[in-house]
């Protein structure tokens, strides 16, 4: 497995990986309709432009496919971790977390902060990461629950 810096040229791939994986690995944490909204998200290019041109995004590629990328936005909050629903459980979210911590290690944080949905709180907690807050967050007139999160790392 390579992991690598993301580019412009990443973000047809990542968005489809975003959506891709939101459909297969949290179908048994939400209802099709919360599924649908959510990943709809990967129809917002302007977004994504942003989050390759403002944040640190990895990539994690197996014999040239993207399998798996996690992004950085202003030093201490992870923004997205997402794994290809066929390299689940294969360690790749957690090298990926790993250098994004160690960057923001690198930039003189003192902890890290993520919004965490229900399939992925499990992979947070083994992080280290502890519930600050449930919350209810209202996607185009849709609720989803997730985890405001909270690691130090000093």
């Amino acid at each position: 497995m390579i992991i690598r810096k993301g580019n412009l040229n990443d973000v047809a791939e990542i968005r489809r990986l975003f959506a891709d994986t939101i459909t297969e690995v949290c179908k048994n944490d939400y209802s099709s309709d919360q599924i649908n909204v959510w990943k709809s998200g990967a129809e917002n290019e302007e977004r994504w432009l942003k989050v390759i041109e403002k944040q640190i995004v990895l990539i994690a590629e197996i014999n040239g496919k993207t399998v798996g990328f996690c992004t950085l936005d202003q030093g201490n909050y992870i923004d997205l971790l997402f794994v290809h629903h066929d390299f689940q459980q294969q360690g790749i979210a957690r090298k990926l977390y790993v250098l994004i911590e160690q960057e923001a290690r690198n930039q003189g944080k003192k902890g890290l902060s993520a919004d965490v949905s229900r399939t992925a709180r499990s992979f947070f907690e083994k992080m280290g990461f502890t519930i600050i807050q449930e919350q209810t967050v209202n996607v185009k007139g849709t609720d989803l629950i997730n985890y405001k999160m909270e690691k130090k790392i000093v």
